[in-house]
């Protein structure tokens, strides 16, 4: 309609609007094709999928929008210094352009709205420019109504007011190029992996508030189409297991789709040392990056000096001179990560290197088992011993039993009262390897 009326009334205006809405037929058509191809999964070449699609036929249209500009300023241009046209300011050429408003106000409601329900920016970008449609359609309306005046109310100013038809050409292609420069510039920033204004700050804060996280160290966010992608590296405490580890970033990703629904986000959590880790926490972790462990961890100052002393466990397979080599590797990384350890006294048992043969001879050593009893109610601070179980293993015994205590003793008392009854139990009884006490509080203790 505004190819045949623009070519019949003589408008520029109105070419000018037949030339926008070709280009727009053309766009749409790529708009519709981008949209079903960046709906596809993921593939083997395409492991981000095919959003990009999209951002590219955004900048296809973009790119045709300046060259219907260029012509039309050109035209514009050639009309008003050069050239004089004949201009019919008829019924049709009005009709058409509010026929042309009509349209264009509904379609790029339509397309906003699906624009906004699948972040689309294809089809935002269709969107925006139906919606300047409306303006241009609306300049080239009042350039007409000018044109009209001269022509039957003001026949003196006929010439300069037919002249109002380019300047509104001119208007048509200044308002595109200002939209379609928005445009590209948000889709070359899409294609350049450039971070969306502000969203990269809102997810750091987001994710600074959960619990564990101690610093966001990267960060990383792009958009591909629709779909925005976030990658991070926050640090947590070294000494966390693996699940906690684990359950901090989750909660993290579980934020950051409350502020993103869309996001794909991938999180790498760092191990860290904290302000709140302890001396024994730290020397822990330091023995554990070489797979050994340690316990009963005593610092003493002596002088303004700390000195450490330690158990480290080893595979009873290793001979001493491996076993002494683990032991000094150990030391010397405590040393090199806390310097203010003065001595370290680094005691070597064995832990075991799998499960060994053994033999339940509780129903055979009545008298041991009664041993065991009396020597724990004797015992001050121990009551109630039961579940007593009598081992054989390698020709020795090994006796494991539950007794109570009160809930309000502390544990070194505890810890004595134990430790006194498992040297009694050695001195009563021959070949006894190992002594295991259970302590639990008294209102556990068996009816």
């Amino acid at each position: 309609m505004k190819l045949v009326v623009g070519v019949l009334t003589g408008s520029l205006g109105i070419l000018a609007e037949a030339a926008h809405s070709g280009l727009d037929l053309v766009a749409a058509l790529i708009t519709f094709l981008a949209v079903r191809v960046s709906d596809r999964p993921p593939d083997a070449e395409h492991p981000y999928g095919h959003g990009k699609i999209e951002n590219f036929s955004a900048l296809v249209e973009t790119l045709l929008l300046f060259v219907t500009c260029a012509w039309i300023i050109y035209e514009a241009v050639q009309r008003l210094l050069f050239h004089v046209v004949e201009i019919d300011a008829n019924i049709w050429a009005f009709l058409t352009m509010g026929i042309s408003i009509f349209v264009d106000v509904n379609r790029s409601r339509m397309l906003y709205k699906a624009a906004r329900k699948y972040r689309s920016q294809a089809l935002e970008a269709d969107a925006l420019h139906f919606s300047t449609d409306v303006w241009s359609s609306s300049v080239v309306i009042g350039g007409l109504a000018l044109v009209w005046l001269g022509q039957n109310v003001f026949p003196g100013y006929a010439v300069l007011l037919t002249k109002a038809d380019a300047v509104a050409a001119l208007a048509v292609a200044l308002i595109v190029i200002f939209v379609s420069y928005q445009l590209g510039r948000r889709t070359v920033d899409a294609l350049l992996d450039r971070a969306p204004t502000g969203l990269a700050d809102q997810i750091a804060a987001t994710v600074r508030t959960v619990d564990g996280v101690l610093e966001m160290e990267r960060l990383r966010v792009r958009r591909a189409g629709a779909k925005t992608f976030v990658d991070m590296n926050v640090a947590v405490g070294r000494n966390l297991p693996l699940e906690r580890s684990h359950a901090i970033a989750t909660a993290i990703e579980e934020r950051v789709h409350a502020l993103v629904p869309d996001a794909d986000v991938v999180v790498h959590t760092d191990p860290r040392e904290s302000a709140r880790e302890s001396l024994a926490e730290r020397i822990r972790t330091i023995a554990s990056k070489r797979q050994l462990t340690v316990h009963n961890l005593v610092f003493h100052d002596i002088e303004g000096q700390i000195v450490l002393d330690l158990h480290l466990e080893v595979d009873s397979h290793l001979n001493l001179g491996q076993a002494h080599a683990l032991a000094s590797q150990l030391e010397a990384d405590i040393r090199a990560d806390l310097p203010a350890i003065a001595e370290i006294n680094t005691h070597i048992e064995s832990r075991g290197s799998g499960v060994g043969d053994g033999e339940d001879v509780t129903e055979l050593s009545p008298d041991i088992v009664e041993q065991v009893r009396q020597a724990t109610e004797e015992e001050v601070g121990l009551k109630h011993p039961h579940r007593i179980i009598v081992r054989r293993v390698n020709g020795d015994l090994a006796i494991s039993l539950h007794c109570t205590v009160d809930e309000k003793l502390s544990i070194e008392a505890v810890h004595d009262a134990t430790s006194a009854l498992e040297a009694h139990l050695r001195e009563q009884i021959p070949h006894l390897e190992r002594v295991l006490i259970h302590v639990e509080p008294m209102d556990k203790a068996p009816k």
